[in-house]
């Protein structure tokens, strides 16, 4: 997959109220605050009684895939292994994620499901049959981890299950039965056969990805050819009353607007009237890079100031992607009944040096914890339309959330940005109108400040600012509507280097600590940020 070549701006979208950012008219005045001493006091208002769309929890999903050491050593150790695990899954990573409540986690792929074969994942592991994953390094796939193991990780962690399935290199029948061995509570042979591998009950099937990446990996297909792969598969979507797993459709990469519009265009992807199932949305995948020589992206530790802004200028191209493609759904369904789901999403760096090839290990910075709050911030920002995300990947792939070696774990800051915006999860979103500055490096002009706000189930109104200006602060007064505030409190995750980072010698290099500088004046909320830095409020 490929990044955007460069930052396009701002892009407004439906709504201005709930716009979490724009550009101040003033540009010099406010780059020559940034560069004085004291910053120039920026203004915002949060509308805390107009209340918007719902935060889909579900944004905050994650990525599983066979790659690198991503399954193998990162969630699944096995039953006989000195690591601690509960049937073979390590403690210390089922404790991180149910901590951070992961809500949804998509499997096995990515590219790895585009050719895999369900059967080979299930039985007696022993007996289980030993593949080549070329799609990843050309080593041996044990396929220890299967069907069960996974589904019964999602149960593990409290989480839904998204099943990827081929397409490409698949068949509607394989789907049709793998269904059946998952769903079925009958008396059949294919449900049997599970009962006889350990599992008396149905396992359930949230979501069901048809096909991934089918414009690439998963077929070199033309969108056309898609969708009469995609009508021939979802006529063969089998479930009994109460278990039919909602539909995914394989999307765009990128800017590639002419794949959603073909699918929408299409009346089956839009309504399937003649199978008792919908689709529930389209894919998107995007990546961030800081390079946009695809075979040099770059370091993700040791970068220079340029690299950090290209990758945050990536980052913020999410709001345009997503701006585009929903408004080309939008002409084929306006109620917005499908949801778009950028199911892979992250930073993309050169893997670490001495890691094995096609494993795609990378470490994790204080600037994956920035692209992680701009990326969140700006699906908040669409929450009418983008219902699921799944970043690119969970454990020892791509911009994790967990980093493992052997026994030793380490949490990374990009985890601790989904810690400190689980508030989030569900929440209302509320309008927050924000003056947000120039950062200006060279050619490059991003805003300085991102923002979020929403009141979460509990009832407290929560505000997330993410500082992307590396050597400047920000003073930001707030304007409080609708709400009689009393207290404020909140946690920040800063450090003095762009690339400050955790390691298994040094695991707490980087993590939230408590945030002091917001005071209430009246009605009015004054906020001191840091450079580099992510904030998360709670207003009482």
């Amino acid at each position: 997959m490929r990044g955007s070549t460069m930052y396009r701006g701002i892009t407004t979208v439906a709504g201005a109220l709930a716009m979490f950012l724009w550009i101040a008219p003033a540009v010099a005045a406010a780059a020559a605050g940034a560069a004085s001493a004291e910053p120039a006091l920026l203004h915002a208002t949060l509308h805390a009684d107009q209340p918007g769309p719902k935060i889909d929890r579900n944004i905050y999903g994650q990525f599983a895939e066979h790659l690198g050491r991503g399954i193998y050593e990162g969630l699944w150790v096995g039953e006989d292994s000195k690591i601690a695990n509960t049937r073979g899954y390590r403690n210390d990573v089922l404790a991180a994620l149910r901590h951070i409540h992961v809500p949804v986690i998509r499997w096995p792929g990515g590219c790895f499901a585009d050719d895999y074969n369900w059967r080979d994942g299930i039985g007696p592991r022993a007996q289980r049959p030993v593949r080549v994953n070329s799609i990843w390094g050309g080593v041996t796939e044990s396929n220890a981890f299967g069907t069960h193991e996974f589904l019964e990780f999602a149960e593990l962690v409290g989480a839904r299950s998204y099943l990827s399935i081929p397409v490409g290199a698949g068949t509607p029948l394989a789907m049709e039965q793998w269904l059946e061995y998952i769903l079925s509570d009958s008396q059949s042979t294919l449900a049997q056969e599970r009962r006889r591998n350990g599992r008396d009950a149905p396992f359930k099937v949230d979501y069901l990805g048809v096909g991934n990446e089918s414009w690439g990996c998963g077929g070199q297909m033309r969108p056309e050819h898609y969708v009469d792969e995609f009508r021939d598969y979802t006529a063969f979507v089998r479930a009994p009353a109460g278990q039919m797993p909602k539909i995914v459709a394989s999307g765009a990469a990128d800017d590639n607007y002419r794949w959603t519009e073909v699918l929408m265009a299409d009346p089956v992807v839009t309504q399937m009237p003649l199978w008792g199932h919908s689709t529930e949305a389209i894919s998107l995948h995007y990546y961030s890079t800081p390079s946009d020589d695809w075979n040099h992206k770059g370091s993700a530790t040791g970068f220079t100031a340029e690299e950090w802004a290209r990758t945050l200028s990536k980052a913020l191209h999410m709001d345009e992607l997503i701006a585009k493609h929903s408004a080309i759904m939008d002409k084929y369904d306006p109620e917005r009944r499908i949801a778009l789901f950028v199911d892979e999403w992250g930073a993309w760096y050169d893997q670490e040096l001495g890691s094995t090839p096609g494993f795609l290990y990378q470490q994790n910075s204080l600037r994956d914890a920035l692209v992680a709050a701009v990326t969140l911030n700006i699906f908040h920002a669409h929450a009418e339309r983008v219902r699921m995300a799944n970043i690119a990947q969970m454990i020892n792939v791509l911009q994790a959330m967990i980093l493992t070696d052997k026994e030793k774990m380490v949490l990374t800051p990009t985890y601790h940005v989904f810690d400190m915006y689980q508030v989030f999860q569900d929440a209302t979103r509320l309008p927050l109108e924000i003056e947000a500055g120039s950062y200006v490096l060279g050619k490059l002009q991003l805003p300085q400040l991102s923002a979020t706000a929403a009141r979460g189930s509990d009832g407290v109104v929560h505000i997330a600012l993410a500082n992307l200006d590396p050597q400047h602060s920000a003073s930001l007064s707030i304007a409080v509507a609708g709400l009689a505030v009393h207290s404020v409190n909140g946690r920040v995750l800063t450090s003095a280097a762009m690339d400050a980072h955790n390691t298994f010698d040094e695991p707490h290099v980087l993590e939230p600590g408590a945030f002091n500088g917001a005071s209430l004046h009246g009605s009015q909320l004054v906020v001191g940020l840091p450079a580099k830095s992510v904030v998360v409020l709670d207003l009482h």
